[in-house]
Formats: structure tokens, sequence, C-alpha cells
């Protein structure tokens, strides 16, 4: 790690079920995601103020299923709203459930998250926690440049 970043393990913690719109990223080749989920986020942050309802607009989530489901293939690029009403043309809408999460908050550069994703499955791991592949993994990103992403990865457990 180089003296720009920084890892918080936050610990495991209960998120409430979030309601998002945005848009969804499917790709044939995994390796193309590296490039296509960049450009949705910032087609969706261009368009953020068609969204109704808004929570936290400065807040941008991924959501995204580790197991292999082609029904929940992909990765959702949103805004977590309170109401589904009025979603603009072109954007979907999905609820992520009530589920209980390892949180580690990241500030670095996007090519590292992959490790960093290494590092919070070691920890759970050693802590006595299995992921659960089939429910959503959220990204739930505060800032995110070409240069620098400060995001939580919030990646689903249980005993």
């Amino acid at each position: 790690m180089n003296a720009n970043e920084s890892l918080v393990l936050k610990g495991v913690m209960e998120l409430e079920e979030k309601k998002l719109v945005g848009f969804r990223v499917v790709c044939e080749d995994g390796a193309d995601y590296s490039q296509e989920i960049p450009k949705a986020s910032l087609a969706l942050a261009k368009r953020k103020g068609e969204i109704n309802h808004l929570v936290e607009p400065v807040k941008l989530i991924g959501a995204f299923k580790a197991s292999d489901t082609t029904e929940d293939d992909g990765y959702w690029s949103c805004f977590e709203v309170t109401d589904f009403k009025d979603i603009p043309e072109g954007m979907v809408e999905l609820t992520v459930p009530q589920q209980e999460y390892a949180v580690l908050g990241f500030r670095g550069h996007a090519s590292r998250i992959f490790q960093v994703y290494e590092y919070l499955h070691e920890w759970m791991e050693g802590k006595g926690y299995s992921r659960k592949k089939d429910q959503w993994t959220l990204e739930v990103y505060s800032k995110w440049t070409e240069s620098e992403d400060h995001v939580e990865l919030c990646d689903p457990v249980g005993r």
C-alpha cells in the first residue's frame, strides 16, 4: 500500500434495505467490466438530476453478486432513492434486502480494489465469517475519480 492509500476495517454491521436506481452493466467478457463500469458511473453522475427521491446524492452505489447467476449477472451503478416513482428512461431499479455485511473503507486507486477485497476476505475468514456470494455486495463511493476512489466495500456475510 502506498502513502496515498488507506484502509479502515469497520467490522460487521447490518445495513437496511436499499432501493437503488441507475444503470445495469452486463459484459460478455469479465475483463470488460473495468472499462464499462466507469463509463456507466460517469453517465449516471451526469443524469443524477433526473433521479427523484435521492437519499444521498453524493454517494454512488455499485451492486453485484459474486455468484454466477444469469438472472442477476452484471454490475449495477446506482444512487439510493426513497421511492421508485418516475424512474428516468433507460435506468433500472434494484432492491437490495437488509443484510449483514463485513465493511472495509478504502481510499486509493481503483486498480487496487481486488487486492483490497482479498484483505477483507482474509479478515472475514479469520473471524469465522463466510461470504454469501448469492447476496448483493455493495460498493458505496463517496468519491470516484480517475486517480482516487473513496469507497466502503460491503461484502455479505454469514456464520
